[in-house]
């Protein structure tokens, strides 16, 4: 099971406020648990330890993505938030030069940044075009599903 297919799972525990979801396809286990309260899935594969996944908040109002869009409101900004949870990269490699910058103009197909998750390097891609107006993460920061990373004024 990959990433994309364990947030979809996670997206369904959240729209239907479920606080434990266990799959089981042959060999492959998934199980989902939530805390009281808490909001936090983590996920179990096989026999492996409980991992915490994300911080999605399942009320209105509350995730980290609805927060961003709050507070951007008044200022016309767009949030570009993290698909994923995992360790977040302005640049290809140390060496390189960032892959956006404040000021720069993006496309919905331009990349922005790299999220790391399970050893794999994700690019991300902003979705929307306009100009990148604030980095809100920080080179070698762990980002969570749904996080704000950037903040873009549509074009």
């Amino acid at each position: 099971m990959d990433v994309k297919e364990i947030k979809k799972l996670i997206d369904l525990m959240v729209k239907n406020d479920l606080r434990e979801l266990e799959i089981r396809d042959g060999d492959c286990r998934v199980s989902l648990k939530r805390g009281p309260g808490e909001g936090v899935p983590t996920v179990t594969l096989g026999q492996v330890q409980p991992v915490s996944l994300a911080a999605v908040q399942p009320t209105k109002g509350n995730s980290p993505a609805e927060q961003a869009e709050a507070s951007a409101v008044g200022e016309e900004l767009k949030s570009i938030v993290s698909p994923m949870v995992g360790t977040f990269y302005q640049a290809a490699s140390p060496e390189s030069e960032p892959f956006v910058q404040v000021g720069d103009a993006v496309t919905a197909d331009t990349v922005i940044c790299v999220v790391e998750a399970m050893k794999v390097m994700n690019e991300i891609k902003a979705g929307l075009a306009g100009t990148v107006e604030k980095v809100l993460v920080s080179n070698g920061e762990a980002v969570e599903f749904g996080q704000p990373m950037f903040q873009v004024r549509p074009a």
